[in-house]
This record gives structure tokens, sequence and C-alpha cells, in this order.
């Protein structure tokens, strides 16, 4: 099993896996914030992490949380990083008037940790060809 040490930086719960198949560690908000509907924010998580070489951290958004409209922005934190986690919300309510309010120690999002396989970038004249080709955004027809 990988180690990732950690740092809190604020009094927030300690960074867990809610169960045992869960893949995400859960980040919670350093402080209380209300965010209104169309508004984007970046929310302090009171937690600094040292990833191992080899490693990435994605943050990613909660399920319960999308589900009422508050969208989380994926991230891509680098192993050479050292600060403060931070996730950025959106608030995409139903209503006009649907603002969310999120209490300090509230899970927002989830920090998930992957290996990265860096490559040699080799620039060229052709790259190889294949059936797909060019093709890109719904080129099999399927939303």
């Amino acid at each position: 099993m990988t180690t990732l040490r950690y740092k809190l930086l604020a009094d927030v719960p300690p960074p867990a896996y809610q169960t045992a198949g869960a893949s995400g560690i859960d980040l919670c908000a350093a402080e209380d914030f209300e965010i209104g509907p169309g508004e984007t924010m970046r929310i302090r998580t009171g937690l600094a992490i040292e990833i191992p070489a080899g490693f990435e951290a994605q943050i990613r958004p909660r399920s319960s949380l999308s589900v009422m409209g508050l969208m989380c922005h994926l991230g891509t934190i680098d192993a050479d990083y050292r600060g403060e986690l931070k996730v950025v919300l959106t608030n995409l309510p139903e209503g006009e008037d649907d603002s969310l309010s999120v209490g300090r120690g509230e899970r927002i999002a989830q920090l998930v940790i992957a290996p990265v396989e860096r490559v040699e970038l080799v620039r060229v004249e052709q790259l190889s060809e294949t059936a797909r080709g060019e093709r890109g955004f719904g080129h099999t027809g399927k939303r």
C-alpha cells in the first residue's frame, strides 16, 4: 500500500475513505460559505498533501452534491505541489433563487490518488493511421 502524508492547516476532519470499497478520500470545507446561483467559488480544504513520485491526485465531485446542482470542477494536483488543496465549485441550481449554504467540515469533493506514466515527447510530421482517424465528438452516433 502506498502512503499519503498529509498536514491539516485548519480545524477540519482528517481525510478518510468512508467505506472499505471507496476509491475517493473525502475533502471537507475549511470554512462556512454560501454560493449563489451561477456563482463559482474556490473553497479551502485546510489540507496539504505529499503525493508520492509517480502519482497524481484528482479532485472529483461527490454525487450527493452534484444532484443538488453543486458542480465540482475536476482538478489535477501534481506530486511536487505542497500547498493547500482547494476545490472549485459552481452552483447550477434549478431555480433562480437557489443559493446553497455549506458549513465548515462538510464534505465537498473527493480526492482520488492515481498512478501517472510520464512519456517521452517526440515531434513527428505524420501520425499512424487508425480506422477512426480524425473523427471526434459523437463519431459513433451515441450521445
